[in-house]
């Protein structure tokens, strides 16, 4: 695994920008650019990424960049990827597509599973804010139970969907889940991802501060105690084998995670949430986890031939 020490130290996303203090799209969109070197063309819809990438004729990212309509960004990455073949020019850069929750897992799961049916060759990384962040905070299907957003006052009443399963049922050569915070995990993934032809998906834990109301200087505390929970794990699927990896598999081995309710307790969209409602986020946390661990030790059986 790579050592934050060992990160390049080229810089594509730039000083300055429109984003909120303490937002998790920064950290990760540095480890993601890196991975690649700047060397790619990046898709994205409207989003808290198109803040912070910034309004024409000014940009904090120096890399080419096309802003498409919200339900789209597959699509589109899927067309880019197809001009830069004809023109003989794939080898020069990398097609990202890069959305948020709503803008994946909602408006845009149409065209992306599409091109995931298809495996078009380009990599889609979702950052998962949790709630359509950039137009008010709204619930989108990957908002957690019991959080409070504008439309869920009284805190939302199901479990986030679970989009790595979803894209794996469509048996593409590489998914990952990762976290911005670990922003060595984000680039090992995302060099890896770079290696491999086809549709690669990467999804992407991103505290929110203002979103998830805790103070703008404990989004890393916040992303790594969801990860020492087991509320995000970090994991890929490489041609149907699966491996956690860096920290969730250091989990695996010692067994010892966090409450979920040490996470829930930071932060204020959870104000007021019951009791008996975070005794059965833990209960759907640890029945996850559990399928994890099994998961990943069958495939290191496989591995080993035992």
């Amino acid at each position: 695994m790579t050592r934050i020490t060992e990160l390049p130290t080229d810089e594509v996303v730039l000083p300055g920008n429109r984003a909120c203090a303490g937002c998790g799209i920064g950290i990760g969109l540095r480890a993601v650019t890196k991975a690649l070197e700047g060397r790619l063309v990046l898709v994205n819809p409207a989003s808290c990424l198109t803040v912070l990438g910034g309004m024409f004729p000014t940009s904090s990212v120096a890399v080419p960049w096309v802003n498409v309509a919200f339900p789209s960004t597959a699509a589109a990455a899927a067309g880019l990827a197809a001009g830069l073949r004809a023109t003989g020019r794939a080898d020069e850069m990398t097609v990202l597509a890069m959305a948020g929750d709503g803008g994946t897992s909602d408006i845009g799961i149409q065209a992306l599973s599409g091109a995931a049916e298809r495996n078009d060759d380009f990599i889609y990384v979702c950052y998962d804010n949790e709630a359509y962040m950039n137009t008010g905070t709204q619930r989108s299907g990957l908002t957690p139970r019991g959080a409070r957003t504008t439309t869920t006052w009284t805190g939302k009443r199901e479990n986030p969907k679970d989009v790595p399963r979803i894209m794996e049922a469509h048996g593409i050569p590489y998914l990952a889940s990762t976290s911005a915070v670990f922003p060595t995990d984000v680039y090992d993934k995302v060099v890896k991802a770079r290696s491999i032809e086809g549709l690669r998906y990467i999804h992407m834990s991103t505290p929110c501060p203002s979103g998830w109301q805790f103070d703008p200087k404990d989004t890393v505390t916040i992303g790594q105690l969801a990860v020492e929970t087991g509320l995000v794990a970090l994991y890929e699927v490489e041609d149907g084998a699966f491996r956690l990896t860096g920290r969730s598999a250091s989990l695996a081995r010692s067994g010892k995670r966090k409450p979920v309710a040490d996470y829930i307790r930071m932060q204020g969209r959870f104000k007021g949430m019951a009791e008996e409602d975070i005794a059965a986020v833990q209960a759907w946390v640890d029945q996850r986890w559990a399928g994890y661990i099994a998961r990943h030790e069958a495939s290191a059986g496989e591995s080993t031939g035992a």
